[in-house]
C-alpha cells in the first residue's frame, strides 16, 4: 500500500450525486459500486460487516466526512468507493450531515494498511479548501484529479 488514496480511487466506484437522502440507504447505494469488484469475494459478506460495524460507533470524522469501513475477510485487498451527497445525509443524533463518504473495505490481516489509508484521508480532508474541492468535482476523473493534487502538495 503506496499510501496514496489516488490509487484506491476508480471513477466507476465515485458517486457524485447520491440519490439517497438517508444513513443506511446511503451506505447501500455507496456499496452497490463495489458489487462485482475482482478485490471483494463476498459481497454480501462485506457490506453486512460494514452496516454492522456503522452501527457499532460513529465512522462520522466531522466536517461534513465519514468514513464506512469494514476490516473484514470479505476482501482481498483495500477497495474504496466514494460517495457524495449535495445536500448532505443526517448521519449522527447529534445533528452531523455527511456530504463525502469514503467507503473502506480492508483485509483483517492487514491493520496497517487500513491505519496508513485513514491517516492519509485525515491528511487529505484537513485543509476547509481541499474539502471543497472535493465537493466541487464535476466529474468522477476530476475528483481523482484534485485528490492527486491534494497529496503532490501535501507530500503523501
Amino acid at each position: 500500500m503506496a499510501g496514496k488514496i489516488t490509487t484506491l480511487l476508480d471513477p466507476a466506484r465515485i458517486l457524485l450525486r447520491l440519490e439517497s437522502t438517508k444513513r443506511t440507504a446511503a451506505l447501500h447505494e455507496i456499496a452497490s459500486v463495489l458489487e462485482g469488484h475482482p478485490d471483494v469475494a463476498n459481497h454480501r459478506g462485506f457490506y453486512d460487516e460494514l452496516l454492522a460495524r456503522d452501527r457499532l460507533d460513529t465512522t462520522s470524522l466531522g466536517n461534513g466526512v465519514a468514513l464506512p469501513h469494514a476490516r473484514t475477510e470479505h476482501v482481498k485487498k483495500i477497495v474504496m468507493a466514494v460517495g457524495r451527497s449535495e445536500s448532505g445525509i443526517p448521519f449522527e443524533a447529534n445533528g452531523e450531515t455527511v456530504r463525502l463518504f469514503f467507503m473502506l473495505g480492508t483485509p483483517k490481516t492487514k491493520p496497517g494498511d487500513y491505519l496508513a489509508v485513514v491517516s492519509a484521508l485525515c491528511k487529505l480532508l484537513r485543509d476547509p479548501a481541499d474539502r471543497q474541492a472535493l465537493l466541487n468535482a464535476a466529474t468522477p476523473q476530476e475528483f481523482i484529479d484534485a485528490v492527486s493534487a491534494i497529496e503532490t502538495r501535501l507530500g503523501l
